[in-house]
């Protein structure tokens, strides 16, 4: 009788400290209505892409890294990718449009927004970032340091929709949860 008290008491135990963990991680996540940064985008999308020299490479789509991410990744990988296009991405990239640099700006500050949501996560030590969240981000880099800088922030500029859906996609489910 007492033994199963205890199995009882312990499965509850495990349930609870569960649940306190999967919502710590909820809490890692950035819930954002982001149609403006996609609108923004889809303003100046040709324009950027029309500059990119290098059609058949791709930075962020072609190793399908995004669509391999487990939940338990998400933070990390949005962390990082925030802090590659904001330290990359945008310093790299030189734009003489006005119209277009004002949409990445408003884009740039955006991220910059999500890097700031996240960073209670990081305080907390709740964005882990496991070996294959790391693999993933290394590969984003890798394929972006094969390019000249220049072609590179160009490419990774076009291929923003990718990263924009894969974090609606990812911050609007998970958040749900």
């Amino acid at each position: 009788m007492k033994a199963q008290r205890v199995s009882l008491l312990l499965v509850a135990a495990v349930l609870f400290l569960c649940s306190v963990h999967a919502r710590g991680l909820r809490r890692c996540l950035v819930s954002m209505d982001m149609r403006h940064v996609v609108e923004s985008f889809q303003e100046i999308k040709k324009a950027i892409q029309a500059k990119d020299t290098f059609q058949n490479v791709t930075i962020l789509s072609t190793s399908e890294t995004l669509h391999r991410i487990k939940p338990l990744d998400v933070c990390c990988v949005t962390k990082n990718l925030l802090a590659f296009y904001v330290d990359k991405v945008f310093k790299d990239h030189q734009e003489l449009n006005p119209q277009i640099l004002r949409k990445l700006s408003s884009i740039a500050n955006f991220f910059l927004y999500m890097q700031k949501a996240l960073q209670p996560c990081q305080e907390q030590r709740q964005c882990h970032c496991r070996e294959e969240a790391t693999n993933a981000t290394r590969i984003i880099h890798d394929n972006y340091d094969q390019l000249e800088v220049r072609s590179a922030a160009i490419k990774s500029l076009g291929e923003l929709d990718v990263l924009l859906a894969w974090l609606d996609k990812n911050h609007q489910e998970n958040s749900a949860a």
